[in-house]
C-alpha cells in the first residue's frame, strides 16, 4: 500500500512532531508548587512521539502483533494516549471499555471482544487473574507500571505508522449502556479520520490550541489536532465529584481554548464561576454533549465564557459528530422554539432523516417509512463517521443498522423530528418513551415542561405498567422536608398547562438519580421506572 494511502491515525502524530517538535503536546499535573500553581510533567509533540515510539518498541517485545486485540486497562492521560497510539503505531486493536459500568457488564464485554492481549495496571493483571473464563483469550501480559514515562532503547529511533487502509479496524469502543448492556462499536481507521476532519473544521480548531478532556477518551484526538493535552485533576469513575475549583485553576492557569464536558460538569463549573464572579476568557469553546444541555447552562454560558462560545455536539458512540448546536442558535429560537431540545443542522457529509418508529429490525431501506418534517419519529444517520456494525453482536447490529445500498444508516435510538429549515430536534430515547393508551409521551419534551420548577431541575417521566397501557410519572430529584404533597400539587398545574403533559398525575421524589458513569449526565429512567413501581407517590 502506498505511503498517500495509509489512513492509520497514528501517523498524525509523526506530522506533528516534525511541524511542530518544541510545541507542547500533553501535560500531566503532579502536584502544586509553594506558589500553588498546578505543577505539570510537560512532554512535547518529540518526546510524546518518541514515548509512543517506546510503548511500541516494548508492546512488539512482549509479542503484540498487528491486527491483535488489546484490552487497555491503563490511567486516563500519558498512559492511555501513549499506549493507544503505540497499539496504532503497530497496527494492532485497541479495546477500550469503561471501568464504571460495572463488573458484570465489563467482564460481559471483556469475553464478548476476546482480546489477545492485556495492557493493565497491577490491580487489572489480578483481576484477569481472578475472572479467567473472561480473560481466557488473552495470551500476552503486558504489566504496566505507575511511572509516567517509558524509554526508547539507546539507538532506537521511531519508525513510520503501520499502513492501514480507511476500512481497516482500528478500535474497540464501548457505548455507555444507558438503555441497554454496553456494546463494543467497531472503529475503522477511515471513521477516526473523518472524525478529525470534522471537528477540525466544524470548529474552527487550529494547532497550537489547549484542551482540556473532560472525557479522558476525547485526549485520543488531540495529537492528530495538534492541540496540547491538559489532563483535568478528576476520577473519571466519579467525574460528578469533580472540585470545579481545580478545573477552573487549570484553565486560567493553562490559558486552555477548549474543552469537552457534560452538561453535569459544566453545570458544576459554571455555578462555580457564577458563584465566586469568575470568567475563563482563554476558552474559545466548551463542547457540552452526553444529554440535552439545560436551558439554564445556556444562558449562564454567556457570563462565565465572555470571549467563547457553549457549542452541543449531537451524535452517539456509533456516530460522533452527527450535528452541533451553539449557545447563539439556541438563543435565536428562544420565544418560538417547538417543543424538544435543538441539536442543530446536520454537519458537512452527514445525512439525517426521520422514520416511523419501529423496535424490530429494519433490514433495507425500502422497509422504513420516512416521516416528514415536524412529525416525530426514530432518528437515522448515514456518512463517513457512522459505524457499521458491533463487535460480535450480530442481533444489535441488526437492530441498529438499515443497509441502503452500499451505504449504511444507524438507529440513533433517538426519538425526534426534523423542522422546516432541516434542523434536528431531539425528543427522548426511544426505549424510554413511555406508551399510553391516550397515545406515546417523549421524556424530553414532558421534562422540560416540569424543570421550570426549582424542586425539578432534574426530572424523568417514566412508565408504569406494559408499553400501550402505560401510566405516565414524573421523578424528581429532589430531597423532601415534609412537602411532598404542596410539591406534588405544583408540579401538576405545570402540567395541566401543556397538552402533552396533561394527562400526568403521579409524581415521585428521590434524592438521587442513576446516572452513566461515563458523562453523568444520562438518566437511567428504565431503572427508575422500576423503582417507581414499589415506590410511594403522590396522586394528585
Amino acid at each position: 500500500m502506498p505511503a498517500a494511502a495509509n489512513a492509520n491515525i497514528a501517523r498524525h502524530l509523526g506530522r506533528m512532531a516534525l511541524a511542530q517538535p518544541d510545541a507542547v503536546a500533553l501535560k500531566i499535573p503532579r502536584g502544586r508548587t509553594p506558589a500553588g500553581e498546578i505543577d505539570y510533567l510537560a512532554l512535547t509533540f518529540s518526546e510524546l512521539r518518541a514515548e509512543v515510539a517506546a510503548w511500541e518498541f516494548r508492546l512488539t517485545a512482549r509479542g503484540i502483533r498487528r491486527g491483535d486485540r488489546t484490552l487497555l486497562m491503563v490511567k486516563p492521560g500519558l498512559p492511555l494516549i501513549a499506549a493507544a497510539f503505540g497499539l496504532f503505531q503497530l497496527g494492532a486493536v485497541p479495546v477500550i471499555i469503561d471501568p464504571g459500568m460495572g463488573l458484570k457488564n465489563f467482564l460481559a464485554g471483556v469475553a464478548r471482544t476476546r482480546p489477545r492481549a492485556l495492557v493493565g495496571l497491577p490491580l487489572a493483571q489480578i483481576v484477569s487473574r481472578l475472572f479467567r473464563r473472561s480473560f481466557s483469550s488473552v495470551a500476552v501480559r503486558v504489566p504496566v507500571s505507575h511511572s509516567l514515562v517509558a524509554r526508547l532503547p539507546a539507538g532506537a529511533v521511531p519508525g513510520a505508522a503501520a499502513d492501514n487502509a480507511p476500512g481497516d479496524l482500528a478500535a474497540i469502543l464501548f457505548t455507555s449502556g444507558s438503555t441497554g448492556a454496553p456494546k463494543g462499536v467497531r472503529y475503522e481507521h477511515g471513521m477516526f479520520e473523518a472524525q478529525i476532519r470534522l471537528l477540525r473544521e466544524t470548529y474552527g480548531i487550529m494547532p497550537g490550541e489547549i484542551d482540556l478532556p473532560l472525557l479522558p477518551i476525547f485526549a485520543l484526538f488531540n495529537p492528530a489536532l495538534g492541540m496540547t493535552s491538559v489532563i483535568p485533576e478528576i476520577d473519571p469513575r466519579r467525574p460528578a465529584a469533580v472540585d470545579p475549583a481545580k478545573i477552573v485553576q487549570a484553565i486560567r492557569q493553562e490559558g486552555v481554548t477548549n474543552s469537552f464536558g457534560s452538561p453535569t460538569l459544566w453545570r458544576i463549573i459554571g455555578d462555580y464561576c457564577e458563584k465566586n464572579r469568575i470568567q475563563l476568557p482563554s476558552l474559545r469553546r466548551v463542547l457540552c454533549a452526553g444529554a440535552p444541555v439545560p436551558a439554564v447552562l445556556w444562558r449562564k454560558s454567556a457570563d462565565f465564557l465572555p470571549k467563547g462560545k457553549l457549542h452541543s455536539p449531537y451524535g452517539a458512540t456509533e456516530a460522533l459528530p452527527v450535528s452541533s448546536i451553539s449557545a447563539d442558535d439556541v438563543a435565536a429560537l428562544a420565544g418560538s422554539a417547538p417543543p424538544g431540545a435543538p441539536v442543530g443542522r446536520p454537519l458537512a457529509g452527514i445525512e439525517a432523516r426521520v422514520i416511523a418508529v419501529a423496535d424490530g429490525p429494519i433490514v433495507t431501506w425500502a422497509e422504513a417509512r420516512e416521516l416528514p418534517r415536524g412529525e416525530i419519529g426514530e432518528i437515522v444517520v448515514r456518512g463517513p463517521v457512522v459505524t457499521k456494525e458491533y463487535d460480535s453482536q450480530g442481533a444489535a447490529t441488526a437492530l441498529a443498522k438499515i443497509q441502503d445500498g452500499a451505504s449504511i444508516w444507524h438507529r440513533m435510538g433517538d426519538c425526534g423530528y426534523l423542522d422546516a429549515k432541516g434542523g434536528l430536534w431531539f425528543c427522548g430515547r426511544k426505549a424510554e418513551r413511555v406508551q399510553t393508551e391516550a397515545g406515546t409521551l417523549q421524556t424530553e419534551i414532558c421534562e422540560q415542561v416540569f424543570r421550570t420548577h426549582p424542586r425539578a431541575a432534574r426530572c424523568a417521566l417514566v412508565g408504569l405498567g406494559r408499553p400501550g397501557g402505560q401510566v405516565p410519572a414524573l421523578v424528581a430529584e429532589t430531597v423532601l422536608q415534609g412537602d411532598g404533597i404542596l410539591v406534588a400539587a405544583a408540579l401538576r398545574q405545570l402540567a395541566l398547562a401543556h397538552p402533552a403533559t396533561a394527562g400526568i398525575r403521579r409524581f415521585y421524589f428521590r434524592s438521587k438519580f442513576p446516572v452513566d458513569v461515563r458523562h453523568n449526565a444520562k438518566i437511567h429512567r428504565l431503572t427508575l421506572a422500576r423503582w417507581a413501581a414499589t415506590a410511594r407517590g403522590y396522586d394528585t
